[in-house]
């Protein structure tokens, strides 16, 4: 009977798994969990890489002291490529064993340790320590099994290397460690930000063990696991006898509290993991029995299923606070470990429907599941949880969750570079960081949630996982440390046997139905949609699944223009061709559009915020044909997108023409006369970069867009910057500028006049010589040019004032730059520093109707290249 039982549930499970999760849909979220992966780690080597994270925003590398300081959050940075040592174990899970190998030929050759700059102890253990070791254990694991044959543990001799940089910061009586340490010189005084501080984190000194100890069982070395484990001796020592909880923050010297709210989340988090870990690892009781009496108490006073709520050490039972953090979702995945299964559900139950609410997870959340802080830095301890319930209960529901968070982060934190983190979960908006635990351990839990066990390169059975997400192996537990064990002086109530469970319960001899889990989260999700309902999935006819995103809204689109009004914003046409959005929420058609409003303009001032940041210089349009030779100058302005003039020595030269249509938003008819030639284009009807598209598919070289409002200036207006689209512009190969209307109506009549008229298009305008390439000037321009030359070569000096025939520039005319989204109000102020928009346009007056311009004397003519020379000047003195 009893093996026909077993058959039962197991063909009632299997049944399950077929119908929610066959086979093929875990392969192809498994593969999708990869395809992410590549996704941010190449975009970090590409655009980052040496810098410790990759900002994916503004596609380029963080590096501390370059980019305005973020405070302590800061100290994890060490200019140590922090995120491709967090990186190396993930790569070898992956089996990605060809980036692993590169990737540590990097870390040996190109990381140093010594460099002069405070960083936290903690971070730069579980982070940079944690790194080297978990790759040092897959370089093992590959070279025994033939690959790797070069590896000769540089990265253990690295990781010593650090091991003994962090010494210095456990100079304390008590033996905590100060939060920081310099890693060249250690603990050394005031003026660097070490050595003056009093306290800590509970987790900060207390998630040591796991590193230290298993650094020195690789090295022999017992140094540093006796001092981590000081640090936890200390830490128990000072635990609130009664209540068996320990404060947030505690004093190094005194060993006071400092903080005596004590919970599961920030500032306590990982001591309580790395108790029980410690002992999985190292395989010495005394660990599990200090972890088992505070569990019991974090279950008798903290636990309020389906909540986590702080409370005071001294009287547990008064609560400290009326919400909670978003770190304590790894204790349901710790709760599966110590085999404590149905509160491991009911949190994660808890957990799942908040981040339903909201996409992800928010930094803080209150009892009735709102949001509190609003943040979310893509942190993996909901797929921790995740992951270490799925392989407990094997049940799909699980899966589906996965498949949620890989759904929200590409929908909500995929951008072109990467994945940025979210600012306010409620809006959408972005912030431009990416930091390195989403690669170290994010991608880590899902694709071992998707995984079969063949797609694995070797049993993660044998190895624990750190806090960080590294792999140590349980091998360890056989390596001398040489250190005799600790003789703990625990009270005789605390070893009583009914504290200590040795071994962890087999959860299908207590859940043998497989339906279990559903029973136990129905309640939560019940509780969580009463406390806090969610917004109808069915949105009002119109607002369309998913809502409007600012990076796709087009101005002259009328179904976004018809969606806008649903949500309340309104669209309001300004006298310099931009438009400008103001939302009122009473407007909207109901609450749920209004919410969408709400993200709708905060994705719109980050989306003008991102391109503030890519301010360029003006540019220039020089018109070199017959009768102009480069003597009228437009200041043009740039695109965030193309060929970047500044980088090209000759610019772009050709003839223009007019594009058809005018405004260049779809195919053009004429394209066999734009081929080879710079196309005139008007602004508005569509994007610049849709624009672009499509003369260079007729076979421009490049694209000059004229302003449609008419009267505009550069002379009066600033410096206009045309954005992209929100989408990848890499497919856009050609140069284009901007020219106001006025500037623009000086091409168009040269146009109408001439017929062919060329132009160069350049970062700066270029002296005539230059244009012409040592050829004879045209006309008598040659002629007693000597001194003129001359002083063209000199043009880079300061502006001289001794020629009559020149006028002063006038400083009013000098503005600053603004940007915007062609269609849509940028909501870019100027810019700090600002350029001059100052335009040298036909600077001689023209002859009169009756007078032939060839009978004009050469000292007029030179007065007039005298005024040319005088705008170049300015132009090259304000950048251009």
């Amino acid at each position: 009977m009893l093996p026909a039982f077993w058959l039962l549930i197991f063909l009632g499970t299997f049944i399950r798994l077929s119908e929610t999760m066959t086979r093929e849909e875990k392969s192809k979220l498994r593969n999708q969990v990869l395809e992410m992966f590549d996704h941010a780690y190449q975009n970090y080597m590409d655009h980052a890489y040496p810098a410790d994270e990759l900002m994916p925003l503004t596609c380029r590398g963080r590096v501390r002291g370059l980019e305005p300081s973020r405070g302590d959050i800061d100290d994890a940075l060490g200019k140590f490529s922090l995120t491709l040592v967090d990186t190396l174990d993930t790569l070898a899970l992956l089996n990605k064993t060809v980036e692993f190998e590169e990737a540590v030929r990097r870390v040996v050759t190109d990381v140093r340790l010594d460099n002069d700059i405070v960083v936290s102890v903690f971070e730069t253990n579980i982070r940079v320590l944690g790194g080297l070791l978990g790759g040092h254990s897959m370089a093992v694991m590959l070279k025994e099994s033939g690959g790797m044959v070069w590896y000769r543990d540089e990265l253990l001799h690295m990781a010593k290397d650090l091991g003994l940089r962090l010494l210095p910061a456990f100079n304390t009586s008590s033996g905590l460690p100060y939060p920081r340490v310099n890693l060249r010189y250690g603990v050394r005084g005031p003026e660097t930000r070490t050595g003056t501080e009093t306290d800590t984190c509970t987790a900060c000194a207390g998630t040591l063990i796991l590193e230290f100890a298993a650094l020195s069982r690789f090295t022999g070395d017992p140094t540093f696991e006796a001092h981590a484990r000081r640090a936890l001796d200390f830490l128990w020592e000072k635990r609130q006898r009664n209540s068996n909880l320990v404060g947030t923050t505690i004093n190094i010297h005194s060993g006071e509290w400092v903080r005596r709210d004590s919970g599961v989340g920030a500032g306590i988090d990982s001591y309580y993991e790395y108790l029980m870990k410690a002992y999985v690892l190292l395989g010495d009781d005394q660990y599990l029995q200090r972890f088992n009496i505070h569990y019991a108490s974090i279950m008798k006073y903290i636990s309020q299923p389906p909540l986590l709520l702080d409370v005071h050490i001294h009287k547990p039972l008064l609560p400290a606070r009326t919400w909670m953090d978003s770190l304590l979702a790894f204790f349901p995945g710790l709760q599966v470990l110590k085999g404590d299964i149905r509160p491991a559900i009911e949190t994660h139950e808890m957990l799942y429907q908040v981040t339903k609410k909201h996409n992800f997870l928010p930094e803080a959340f209150t009892t009735d599941f709102r949001v509190h802080w609003a943040q979310h830095p893509l942190r993996p301890e909901f797929a921790e949880s995740t992951y270490f319930l799925y392989k407990a209960t094997k049940d799909p529901y699980y899966l589906e969750a996965g498949r949620t968070i890989l759904e929200n982060l590409n929908r909500f934190a995929r951008v072109p570079c990467g994945f940025a983190a979210m600012k306010d979960v409620r809006t959408g908006s972005h912030e431009d960081r990416m930091d390195s635990f989403f690669l170290a351990e994010m991608f880590k839990y899902l694709f071992l949630l998707f995984a079969e066990e063949e797609d694995l390169p070797f049993n993660v059975e044998d190895y624990v996982f750190t806090t960080e997400a590294h792999l140590l192996p349980l091998s360890l537990s056989t390596a001398s440390n040489s250190t005799p064990p600790v003789v703990d002086n625990m009270a005789e109530e605390d070893l009583d046997d009914s504290n200590f469970e040795w071994t962890c319960p087999n959860t299908q001899l207590l859940f043998p139905d497989p339906a279990f889990p559903r029973n136990f989260r129905e309640p939560i999700r019940s509780a969580v949609d009463k406390s806090s309902p969610r917004p109808a999935l069915q949105r009002e006819p119109g607002m369309g699944l998913p809502p409007l995103r600012a990076q796709d809204f087009m101005a002259n689109n009328p179904e976004h223009l018809d969606l806008l009004r649903r949500m309340g914003v309104s669209l309001i046409h300004l006298k310099d061709g931009r438009v400008q959005l103001v939302q009122h929420a009473t407007q909207a058609v109901s609450a749920v559009a209004a919410e969408d409003g709400m993200r709708f303009m905060q994705e719109m001032m980050e989306l003008s915020s991102q391109q503030q940041k890519e301010q360029l210089p003006p540019q220039a349009v020089q018109i070199v044909s017959h009768p102009y030779f480069g003597r009228v100058v437009l200041t043009a302005g740039p695109a965030q997108f193309g060929v970047d003039l500044f980088k090209s020595s000759s610019g772009v030269r050709g003839f223009v023409t007019v594009a058809e249509p005018y405004n260049g938003c779809s195919e053009l008819t004429n394209g066999e006369i734009v081929a080879g030639r710079i196309a005139l284009l008007q602004r508005g009807q569509c994007m610049f970069a849709e624009k672009a598209r499509h003369i260079q598919k007729a076979g421009a070289i490049g694209g000059i867009v004229i302003d449609d409002n008419e009267g505009s200036s550069s002379d009066t207006a600033p410096l206009f910057q045309m954005a992209g689209d929100g989408r990848n512009t890499d497919d856009v190969t050609l140069p284009l500028l901007f020219l106001f209307h006025k500037e623009g109506n000086i091409l168009l009549e040269a146009l109408k006049e001439y017929r062919e008229v060329e132009v160069l298009l350049s970062d700066k305008a270029r002296d005539r010589e230059a244009i012409f390439k040592g050829k004879a000037l045209p006309g008598t321009l040659l002629d007693g040019s000597t001194d003129v030359t001359e002083e063209e070569d000199c043009s880079t000096q300061e502006k001289e004032h001794s020629s009559d025939s020149s006028e002063p520039l006038d400083q009013s005319q000098v503005t600053t730059q603004e940007q915007a989204v062609e269609g849509q109000e940028s909501g870019v102020g100027p810019a700090e520093g600002g350029a001059s928009s100052y335009v040298a346009v036909d600077v001689g007056e023209e002859p009169a109707e009756d007078e032939d311009s060839s009978s004009r004397s050469v000292d007029s003519l030179m007065a007039d290249w005298q005024e040319d020379l005088e705008a170049f000047k300015q132009m090259e003195k304000d950048e251009l």
